[in-house]
């Protein structure tokens, strides 16, 4: 019988109301481990490139290390090796994801370390480097806490493990935004990035102090039956490798919207014309950039496909593992789920797909007349509060109201809360109203949040957790960072129908009583009337919530469907079962 995170029993985690799972030893652990997921990720860009630019390095090529962050978006395609691959000594001291998680803590260390005694103007190269290391072992970190969370609790729990994961996150973005610049101001940023190597030792605590995972299976992939062929196989392995490195860079390119990560990565390989081409395609705006994105994300899948598929007629080795690595964790789902495999995909992609297109908050804000420093407390203060209690709550629901239940109400939130932005909109320049749509946005991304997160975890089975986790969590970003390259377009696009008299135009009446200098500015650098501006912006709150309406029609059909089909398919195994 396939075991999955669901089938593992735990004591009841609805004492207390559900507040006890808050108290127990893995989720203060998960606190410790969010915070080690966190402090890498900004400092390989936000926080590095104050460091560059604050060095006199051209924002040219500060723009090239965002190249560093595309680890985290791509770390599927390295994920099977922590499924299958044991590190040697450590996995019998720690257990199998344990002794990942400290490795690539000791690798983020040593790169932290490393890039504290270099300089940018003498050498970037090295800096540039570590970057890209520190990036590629903090996604693979990622990797393995997130696997050793899934397997080191049950369902239940998991809406505890996913918030106290999100908070610890939190913290460390906090740290690593602001510990970073405050101690190169008063001494000098070599030292501040060996303080954030030693911070990294909150993570190590967190190794030590987790217990292992309740159980963690390699699967076989037979291969006695397939004859050896040592020559013909390393030209495989390089043909194979080679193709799926292809293929992330094309997926990333996609994902970014930059045609660096291809032309970086197909280096001698493309010609001028294939280069200009490339340049081309991704940097084309409108319906039809967005749709090169998804082509080059897509085709990206497709060559990773191919690079992981069985030679027709002609069994190796190569072919078998990478088809068994790959292509077995996707079966797996499939099988399980059946025809609502499709659905529950669906959904995952959808499901935050109303929070992501939010990408213009910002213009947004000054546009009504917020300042930077109104903007900054309310957002970055009061803003991280609440949504740390939206994060409490969702943990709080899965453990008292059950994991589908906690799924089809974090699915309402977005949207709903999307309206209140609307709302915001026709007060204007109102402190207040900045304060009540931002509480209320910020509770409800964390609950619905947490929510997804914890029902992710939930769909994975053991021995290929990190595969399916990583490619699930990669895949619920994926629409949000296509479709939000447009949001800015409809706000405008609507605003210049509503000034033309459309049927927009009625819009604009809800302006006519804001605070003065509400929209003044913003309009005349779209060059539209401050009403219709505001016009433009309920139009696209209003289109973000009909987004998300699709994610709550999904989650209620798949709702009312998973538990029978779970049921089915735990039946057909127990009978399969000698």
């Amino acid at each position: 019988m396939t075991e999955t995170a669901a089938s593992r029993p735990e004591p009841d985690a609805r004492r207390f109301g559900g507040l006890a799972v808050y108290g127990e030893r893995r989720t203060f652990t998960m606190l410790l481990l969010g915070f080690a997921s966190g402090l890498p990720n900004l400092l390989i860009f936000d926080t590095l490139s104050a460091w560059l630019r604050d060095d006199g390095v051209s924002l040219e090529v500060i723009g090239f290390f965002a190249l560093a962050t595309l680890t985290y978006a791509l770390k599927f395609v390295w994920a099977p090796l922590l499924d299958r691959t044991n590190v040697p000594i450590l996995t019998k001291w720690l257990g199998h994801r344990r002794s990942w998680m400290l490795l690539t803590q000791a690798m983020i260390i040593v790169g932290l370390w490393a890039m504290s005694t270099l300089t940018p103007q003498t050498q970037l190269a090295g800096i540039a480097f570590f970057a890209v290391a520190v990036g590629f072992f903090g996604a693979t970190q990622d990797i393995a806490i997130d696997a050793w969370r899934i397997e080191a609790a049950d369902d239940t729990r998991q809406g505890a493990m996913a918030a106290a994961y999100q908070l610890g996150w939190r913290v460390a973005q906090i740290a690593a935004g602001f510990i970073p610049l405050a101690l190169a101001q008063y001494y000098n940023w070599n030292l501040s990035y060996a303080v954030m190597a030693g911070l990294m030792t909150f993570g190590v605590l967190g190794v030590m102090m987790a217990p292992r995972e309740k159980k963690h299976i390699i699967r076989p992939i037979p291969v006695e039956d397939i004859p050896s062929r040592p020559v013909f196989e390393k030209i495989e392995w390089v043909v194979r490798l080679g193709l799926i490195i292809f293929a992330a860079f094309v997926i990333g390119t996609g994902l970014t919207d930059k045609p660096d990560a291809l032309l970086w990565g197909g280096g001698l390989v493309l010609s001028e014309g294939a280069r200009a081409a490339i340049t081309a395609t991704v940097e084309q705006g409108g319906l039809v950039g967005v749709l090169n994105q998804l082509g080059y994300v897509i085709g990206g899948f497709g060559l990773l496909a191919v690079a992981c598929w069985p030679i027709p007629r002609f069994k190796t080795r190569p072919g078998a593992y990478l088809a068994g690595s790959f292509g077995a964790p996707l079966m797996d789902f499939f099988v399980r789920f059946g025809k609502l495999a499709g659905p529950i995909l669906a959904l995952i992609c959808l499901y935050r797909l109303a929070d992501f297109v939010l990408n213009i908050m910002n213009p947004f804000y000054i546009d009504l007349g917020f300042s930077l420093i109104e903007i900054g407390e309310v957002r970055k203060l009061f803003g991280v509060i609440a949504l740390s209690a939206g994060v409490f709550a969702g943990g709080w629901a899965v453990a008292r109201f059950g994991l589908i239940r906690t799924m089809v109400i974090g699915a309402f939130m977005s949207p709903v809360s999307n309206l209140v932005f609307a709302w915001l909109a026709a007060q204007g320049h109102d402190l207040g109203a900045l304060f009540i749509a931002i509480g209320v946005d910020n509770v409800a991304s964390g609950f619905a949040g947490t929510a997804l997160i914890a029902y992710m975890s939930s769909l994975t089975s053991i021995g290929f957790t990190a595969t399916q986790y990583a490619l699930f969590s990669s895949l619920y970003a994926l629409p949000g960072k296509i479709i939000a390259s447009q949001s800015g377009k409809i706000v405008e696009a609507s605003a210049r129908a509503a000034d033309a008299g459309g049927p927009l135009s009625g819009l604009k009446g809800l302006f006519a009583n804001v605070p003065p200098g509400t929209l003044v500015e913003g309009a005349v650098k779209s060059g539209v009337t401050p009403a219709g501006l505001g016009a433009g912006y309920v139009t696209f709150f209003l289109y973000s919530t009909v987004i998300g309406v699709f994610a709550v029609l999904l989650a209620f059909y798949v709702a009312a469907r998973q538990p029978r089909v779970e049921a089915d398919y735990a039946a057909r195994e127990q009978e399969q079962t000698p």
